[in-house]
């Protein structure tokens, strides 16, 4: 039995597109033939607008199916997951809920290691080759649940002027992270949001080419409007126009996210 691969993607920084990366790369992995779980664990929601409209978003938020209840009751996730529109995919939706996780953690036992645990079942049954976890802009124990309950880790980074702030704070939780969950690894650093006509796409590539032992993804994520309207009609971006240069890039991103993931 084939083992299922979990990677979240995470960066304290908002704005580097985590969110848009995690849904587009699901979706194609999914017509890769992968099946693929999303878990929305930021309380934005932005993954679970994705894929669903704004009306069965807040529904789901406000009632007992979204990662909120589930880690709170410290449940196991498996009757969690809904069924997208899509083949292959699903999603454990968020709920604004979310901005009080870190308190509700703060009083578990072993709080590192809930999500971990509520997926591990799932995980067991091998129902999916990938889970793929949208976390929140932050540093914290959510975040740190996250990562533990996680094999991979992928950053997307913006590229702009301030896209590499804080970077060195996101590798240094990367590594606390690591003393207590030492199989995790960095898969690989996204630039997203490029572009190549600005003289910052350049240096963010070379400063980010010169990091010792951290991969870089050789497809980049242009600036591409398709993007935008993708999510402004909860599609992602192949389904919405399949011909747009960032659908394109997106499947040739979760290409390599195979490529490295199942090494």
């Amino acid at each position: 039995m084939a083992t299922t691969k979990t990677i979240c993607f995470a960066n304290n920084k908002g704005g580097s597109g985590k969110s848009t990366t995690c849904a587009n790369i699901g979706y194609s992995l999914s017509t890769l033939g992968k099946r693929v779980l999303l878990i929305d664990a930021d309380m934005q929601m932005n993954l679970t607008l994705y894929f669903f409209d704004d009306e069965k978003s807040l529904e789901m938020a406000k009632g007992q199916k979204n990662i909120y209840k589930g880690i709170i009751n410290q449940k196991d996730l498996s009757s969690y997951t809904l069924p997208t529109e899509y083949e292959n995919l699903d999603l454990i939706p968020s709920s604004t809920l979310m901005s009080s996780i870190e308190f509700e953690l703060f009083t578990k036992w072993q709080r590192e290691f809930i999500l971990r645990e509520g997926l591990k079942k799932i995980k067991e049954s091998g129902k999916y080759d990938y889970i793929l976890i949208d976390a929140p802009p932050t540093l914290g124990c959510w975040v740190m649940n996250i990562m533990c309950a996680s094999d991979f880790l992928v950053i997307p980074v913006e590229a702009s002027p301030w896209g590499l702030f804080g970077l060195a704070n996101m590798f240094e939780f990367y590594e606390q992270v690591k003393r207590i969950s030492p199989e995790l690894e960095i898969l690989g650093i996204a630039i997203t949001k490029a572009s190549e006509r600005k003289n910052y796409f350049k240096q963010t590539v070379e400063t980010l080419s010169e990091l010792d032992n951290v991969r870089l993804f050789e497809s980049i994520i242009r600036v591409d409007s398709t993007i935008e309207w993708s999510q402004d009609n909860s599609k992602p971006v192949m389904v919405y126009k399949k011909s747009s240069r960032a659908a394109q890039e997106y499947m040739a991103m979760a290409q390599e996210v195979v490529k490295y993931a199942d090494r």
